[in-house]
């Protein structure tokens, strides 16, 4: 390969010219070290004609993971009474095991009462972790194969159909890497102070990094992969949401007849988000009440459909959307968090 100073040089721009900054050891190298260091203009060489070569979307990343710890930071604790909710099929044997909440006031009160403030916060360190994991990568796999989709064009606007396709190849990307802290989430939230002190040591956690070894040696990695299978049925839930989400920005846009890719004020985005989560919840939740009740360790189930069977037979459909309260209450406003911050953190669209 030529030298650059065996190529021929302009010494003023062209439009077709590509402007490179060799380091001073390069230029060194390639020219036998006779050239000094500078800025060369190599004609013939255009941006078309190099390959292109995307970076990783770190940013994406950041905003992601800022989202997801800002907004379990302040919601935890609905997060926590929704799982309770969630796993209470109202028998006597499993009230037994584990309180019993007639609303989420009576919650909170009894959670306060009887642990104090910090037994609101049980499994916080899990779902801080499992957040900030889940919601990084989410948007850094979903912003990646978005602009593939797009051939680079954040202004190309995908439509519905593919919107969701995008969302769901990164939903099951999450979800495989980020499912045993789920599992551990679940568990630690379903802890208590005074029942629990009857459960064998080996169903008993100290902590976060405690749950994931007793698991991984009581259950090995198919205990770490509990809730798996109704976790593929809720990336339909991600699926809906990001298809509604980029919809209504670019249905908001349109009608202020801008490019899809224009920032939106934060009303805007805030109403996305909350329309988005509400429309995908109402549709899936009965997934987090399976996944929820195969990851609790203190109840036998042989599957998915087994989960499903018993609810309907002892509690009928009503059963499938135990806990919704609670979730709406959390996932609302946490969504929107998340979803600003992350606007923040990247930038909202095209700068």
């Amino acid at each position: 390969m030529d030298s650059p100073a065996s190529l021929p040089l302009e010494p003023a721009p062209a439009a077709a010219t590509l402007a490179v900054q060799l380091s001073p050891a390069a230029v060194a190298t390639a020219a036998g070290g006779a050239v000094a260091p500078g800025t060369w203009r190599i004609a013939g060489v255009t941006a078309a004609s190099l390959p292109l070569r995307r970076p990783l979307p770190l940013e994406h990343l950041a905003g992601g993971v800022a989202g997801g710890v800002t907004s379990t930071l302040l919601l935890h604790p609905l997060d926590l009474i929704k799982i309770r909710f969630a796993v209470d099929d109202g028998t006597s044997a499993a009230r037994a095991s584990r309180p019993h909440y007639t609303g989420v006031r009576h919650a909170l009160m009894a959670i306060t009462s009887s642990e104090g403030v910090r037994g609101l916060y049980r499994g916080v360190t899990p779902n801080l972790w499992g957040a900030g994991t889940s919601w990084g990568l989410y948007f850094m796999f979903y912003s990646s194969l978005k602009t593939w989709m797009q051939a680079g064009d954040t202004s190309r606007d995908l439509g519905a159909a593919r919107h969701m396709l995008v969302a769901s190849e990164a939903g099951v990307l999450t979800l495989a890497l980020t499912n045993p802290i789920s599992v551990v989430r679940t568990r630690l939230c379903l802890q208590t102070a005074t029942i629990d002190t009857t459960l064998p040591e080996s169903q008993r956690y100290s902590g976060m990094l405690d749950a994931l070894r007793k698991t991984w040696r009581q259950e090995g990695a198919r205990g770490l992969y509990r809730g798996f299978v109704p976790g593929v049925w809720g990336v339909s839930h991600g699926a809906l949401q990001f298809m509604a989400y980029e919809e209504l920005k670019s249905m908001l846009n349109r009608q202020h007849a801008r490019t899809v890719d224009q920032r939106l004020t934060t009303a805007e985005y805030l109403t996305c988000a909350a329309v988005s989560k509400l429309f995908a919840a109402c549709i899936t939740y009965p997934y987090q009440v399976v996944r929820a009740r195969l990851q609790d360790h203190r109840a036998s189930y042989s599957g998915s459909m087994d989960v499903i069977q018993r609810v309907l037979s002892r509690e009928g459909p009503r059963g499938l959307y135990r806990g919704l309260t609670p979730y709406l209450l959390h996932v609302t406003p946490n969504v929107c968090c998340v979803f600003l911050v992350y606007e923040l953190v990247t930038g909202g669209g095209r700068r």
